[in-house]
């Protein structure tokens, strides 16, 4: 089972690195129109979108990684002391019953969304703005799946962690 997870933590792993390289290019963008606009009195609407489905492609697409390295917001009062056992139930069940019902939501919402603005090839509302608005809204799915996928793999590590704990402490000493 460890090589499952190893292999589902991958995903997060891999995609995560790939989207931080978006990071580069958000910045590179925005000093670009911040340049166009005050040195040259100029600027174009696709770029200053670009800027927009960049950040959102960073956010969702980089939640599955910010989940696999515990970066999210997190009330720990309580956790903190508890022993790995007890830690490892309470992720068990905070994925099954908050991480997975939420990615399911928005899948299940967001889905009638997402296919009518391929169904229309959505693009900007903008005279010259960018033509990719269902790429977009896209995003929402993918991120849906990418956490999905990770909370998987951090559901079945807390089981591991709950119900069989000596095996999690072997785990950590040859892993």
């Amino acid at each position: 089972m460890q090589a499952f997870i190893h292999r589902l933590e991958q995903i997060s792993e891999q995609s995560g690195r790939a989207i931080a390289w978006l990071t580069l290019l958000l910045v590179i963008i925005t000093f670009a129109v911040v340049v166009l606009r005050y040195l040259f009195n100029t600027g174009w609407i696709a770029l200053q979108e670009s800027i927009t489905y960049l950040h959102a492609f960073i956010f969702m697409l980089g939640a599955a990684y910010t989940l696999k390295h515990e970066g999210h917001v997190r009330v720990d009062i309580f956790y903190r002391n508890m022993s790995p056992q007890r830690q490892g139930m309470v992720d068990f069940f905070g994925c099954l019953l908050l991480l997975i019902p939420v990615c399911l939501f928005i899948t299940i919402t967001s889905w009638d969304y997402v296919l009518t603005s391929w169904s229309l090839l959505e693009g900007s509302q903008e005279a010259g703005g960018l033509p990719f608005v269902y790429l977009l809204k896209s995003s929402m799915l993918l991120m849906t799946l990418l956490l999905l996928t990770q909370g998987l793999a951090q559901l079945l590590s807390a089981f591991q962690r709950w119900r069989y704990p000596q095996l999690s402490i072997e785990v950590k000493q040859h892993g």
